[in-house]
């Protein structure tokens, strides 16, 4: 007898087969290992500055002169209404955005100026380039501040036999203030500058080529395609600038010029370094640097938010 291939009827298959979920403990151990290698960098973060950040944020409630001997009294909110009524808050503050101010040339204007002028410098002399440019970055600020101290001496400094006039550089309060930007931004401008380039390496040269087909001189290509394809690089400069600039001028300051002559450079966190560490206030340095850090803080929200609607990014 024989069965025809129709006759027999094929098994049942099911639409589809259940298939098995994972665990929650093998999930969580297929999540872990980009955790467990953020791990170091989470803890020293933790140790290093929430900690010391949450000691500060207790330290704020309490009047004490740092002697182990002497017990915190704590004090409630007294130590914040005292740092909004501090004398030199006010002119410190004023200072502090001065600074910022003057020192965006020195890390935005100038150093796009110098990465646009230096674009096409190759081989040996672009290293040779680099370098030079790069150099004041590495030299310590307080090292830099015993040259700088040297070369602004009104009697045999370098700076005032080149200007052909004397001037009391460090001892007068407009040419104190002058010095402390001017020497910041010294230390500035190389790293800016390496980052303008770093941003010009990242565009891409097909979009200038395009231009140049299209009779776009180099100045339209700059003002039209570059500077708004580095705009991202720039606003990060800034950023820094605004976020980074009180905390660089800080070594010179206290090098140099301990906050006078009077009070004429001392920036908020001068001020702060003097009640903590001079006046042995330690609970109203703590108030007054937690009350600089919120402020900071929402500064640097406001100003992503802005250069975020404000920046070009090239997908």
């Amino acid at each position: 007898m024989f069965v025809t291939l129709a006759a027999v009827e094929a098994p049942e298959v099911p639409a589809s087969y259940p298939v098995a979920r994972p665990s929650a403990a093998r999930r969580v151990r297929r999540a872990l290992p980009p955790f467990l290698y953020l791990t170091p960098g989470l803890g020293c973060l933790a140790v290093w500055t929430y900690r010391p950040l949450a000691e500060a944020a207790r330290l704020s409630f309490y009047s004490w002169n740092l002697l182990p001997s002497r017990p915190k009294v704590p004090v409630g909110l007294d130590n914040y209404a005292d740092v909004l009524q501090l004398p030199q808050l006010r002119s410190s503050l004023w200072l502090t955005v001065t600074i910022i101010v003057c020192l965006l040339p020195f890390s935005v204007v100038l150093p796009t100026i110098v990465a646009l002028l230096t674009q096409q410098v190759r081989g040996r002399a672009n290293a040779v380039y680099r370098a030079l440019v790069f150099a004041p970055v590495l030299v310590a600020p307080v090292a830099s501040a015993a040259i700088w101290e040297w070369l602004l001496d009104p009697r045999h400094g370098g700076v005032d036999r080149l200007l052909g006039s004397p001037v009391n550089w460090l001892h007068e309060r407009g040419p104190a203030q002058l010095a402390v930007i001017v020497i910041t931004g010294w230390h500035l401008l190389g790293f800016a500058v390496l980052v303008v380039a770093a941003g010009l390496a990242g565009i891409n040269d097909d979009y200038a080529a395009a231009a140049q087909l299209d009779g776009a001189t180099r100045r339209q290509i700059i003002r039209w395609i570059t500077l708004p394809l580095l705009s991202p690089t720039l606003v990060l400069l800034a950023l820094m600038t605004v976020l980074l600039s009180g905390q660089l001028t800080f070594p010179l300051i206290d090098t140099l010029t301990q906050g006078g002559p009077g009070d004429a450079t001392t920036n908020v966190y001068y001020l702060l370094w003097e009640y903590g560490f001079k006046s042995f206030n330690a609970g109203l340095a703590a108030a007054a640097g937690l009350v600089f850090f919120l402020g900071f803080g929402m500064v640097a929200g406001c100003l992503v938010w802005l250069f975020e609607k404000l920046s070009f990014h090239d997908n």
